[in-house]
């Protein structure tokens, strides 16, 4: 169950992302270090386009690592930027690109008395407009995106 939260959480932010303009390029890209959540790209940026490999925590109300913040440690830090490496030495296009590390922090607690035992579908109806901090409900589940820290880390 906890995997299939982690994974709304990630669809949650990655729709997010779309309506500020980014384009997903990976969802789950994984390599030997690890899992990058997503990877996307923003074309449209002052100077050159952006590429960010965004790792996203989704907990539940009763949780010991404010709300993902804590798991973020400089060992997971480390192996995401050698994550992030392997990814550029693959893909040598995005090379010349500005790279940051950037942390979602998603909030997902079940209603106590929901009928739903189906967390989503295969593809989860999202709201047309999701702002941080507003909370929404979905399927028995009330969501909501704390944050987005950008550059979290280098």
């Amino acid at each position: 169950m906890s995997k299939a939260i982690g994974s709304l959480g990630e669809q949650l932010v990655s729709h997010w992302l779309e309506n500020q303009g980014w384009q997903i390029l990976h969802h789950q890209w994984y390599c030997r270090y690890g899992e990058i959540d997503l990877i996307a790209l923003q074309r449209e940026s002052k100077d050159l386009p952006i590429l960010s490999f965004v790792e996203v925590k989704t907990r539940s109300q009763r949780n010991w690592d404010q709300g993902g913040r804590l798991a973020i440690t400089l060992s997971k830090q480390a192996k995401l930027i050698q994550s992030a490496e392997l990814f550029l030495s693959d893909h040598p296009n995005f090379i010349q690109y500005s790279c940051r590390f950037d942390v979602a922090l998603v909030r997902c607690d079940r209603y106590p008395h929901s009928a739903s035992t189906t967390l989503f579908e295969d593809i989860p109806t999202f709201p047309n407009v999701i702002k941080v901090g507003q909370p929404f409900s979905l399927n028995g589940y009330r969501l909501l995106l704390q944050d987005y820290i950008e550059s979290a880390f280098s």
